[in-house]
């Protein structure tokens, strides 16, 4: 196979990936786990614990893939995001539910890093459009998820939309294993647990150290914190100002169109222009639409703000990615794309958790105005940081 092809292979298989996970995660799971019972505080937590599975191995799954190569931990990843979503209507408590979310997160965080680094790996030069338009692929699925999952609960129940996702997640698994995958398998000699821990944490010590990475990973968190923020309670919100499930779906959809058209173009830009000011932009973006939801009611505005708030994401995403790809030494690409990962995962599960408890005691605006301020710190520190690189 050429890496064209490659490459058109990984972008199918995480758009049917993603429909699957984000079928389950918006609005579906928030709703899902009011109506076991939850409150704020536990919706938080149940709908950022899948993340907490990214936050603990992203960083090692990305440097075991730079030691046994992309393939071994996409195989282990793909067939995490096929198969959860069938137990869900078997769900009856909230305990089995936060554990089930759990396991969830086994499919991003195995599948994501290798899947970045292949990325750019097979384009080295043109990085940020190559990231730009993987990621848009995979944005794909918040566009097409949340629309599917909120209609199909509003019209069919949870139980129907969690066998949909599971049909989506089972569609990737099959593409994934009838075709191959063209990257290099490195030659990995027969050895201890003992010496591959050491080389894994060579890697893991290698990016711990460099610090264009990890201010620029900051930014993803920052921007991260918001979007769990969304994900959580922006349905309960909709259906508080008379939304219905299916509506409420709709933003998130919009909100990923965005998202997905701009990335590609968003990711050219920056291989020309740099990747430094689109971040800061895009955080602003992100801050200044995130802030304005819980001041409005009208669904037309809703979107609009929707909208605004997946183009920034699409502006810092596609500029972020590649920055950290450019700022990786080769050997320890996947350990550095685990670390973005990681990163951004703790500030996609602290976002819900964040939110809940701001929420439970003031108002979604005062608790949106707090989280808009986070992002525009981080894009005040990373923009000093790197000034000073």
């Amino acid at each position: 196979m050429t890496s064209s092809r490659s490459f058109l292979l990984i972008c199918t298989v995480g758009i049917f990936c993603f429909i699957s996970y984000n079928m389950v995660r918006m609005p579906v799971l928030a709703l899902f786990a009011e109506s076991l019972g939850a409150g704020p505080e536990r919706i938080g937590l149940i709908v950022s614990i899948s993340t907490l599975t990214g936050v603990l191995l992203k960083l090692p799954s990305g440097a075991l893939s730079d030691i046994y190569g992309r393939r071994f931990l996409l195989r282990i990843g793909v067939v995490a995001f096929g198969l959860p979503p069938f137990i869900y209507p078997f769900v009856s408590d909230l305990n089995t539910l936060a554990g089930l979310r759990f396991f969830h997160g086994l499919a991003t965080a195995m599948f994501a890093p290798s899947a970045l680094a292949t990325v750019a790996e097979l384009y080295r030069e043109r990085r940020g459009a190559a990231l730009g338009t993987y990621t848009a692929c995979t944005q794909s699925g918040s566009l097409l998820g949340p629309f599917i999952g909120g209609y199909l609960i509003y019209g069919a129940g949870f139980s129907t939309a969690f066998i949909a996702a599971g049909i989506f997640g089972c569609i990737a698994v099959i593409l994934f294993y009838s075709l191959h995958l063209d990257v290099a398998v490195p030659t990995v000699k027969e050895r201890g647990l003992a010496a591959v821990g050491a080389d894994m944490w060579k890697g893991v010590v290698i990016i711990l150290r460099n610090r264009k990475v990890l201010i620029t990973s900051s930014t993803d968190a920052a921007k991260m914190i918001a979007n769990g923020a969304l994900m959580a309670f922006l349905p309960l919100y909709g259906l508080s100002v008379g939304l219905n499930p299916g509506e409420v779906g709709l933003l998130f959809t919009v909100q990923a169109i965005t998202s997905f058209f701009s990335k590609p173009i968003m990711g050219r830009v920056s291989d020309r222009v740099g990747r430094q000011p689109l971040i800061v932009m895009g955080l602003v973006i992100c801050s200044v639409t995130f802030v304005s939801m819980p001041h409005v009611s009208t669904f037309a505005v809703l979107l609009l703000l929707s909208a605004g708030f997946g183009f920034g994401e699409a502006v810092v995403s596609s500029s972020s990615s590649a920055l950290v790809a450019d700022s990786s030494e080769f050997k320890t690409l996947g350990a550095g794309m685990g670390m973005q990962g990681t990163i951004m995962d703790i500030g996609h599960a602290s976002g819900p958790l964040l939110a809940g408890l701001l929420i439970a005691n003031m108002s979604y605006g005062s608790a949106f105005a707090v989280i808009g301020g986070v992002q525009l710190a981080a894009a005040a520190g990373f923009w000093l940081t790197m000034r000073r690189q």
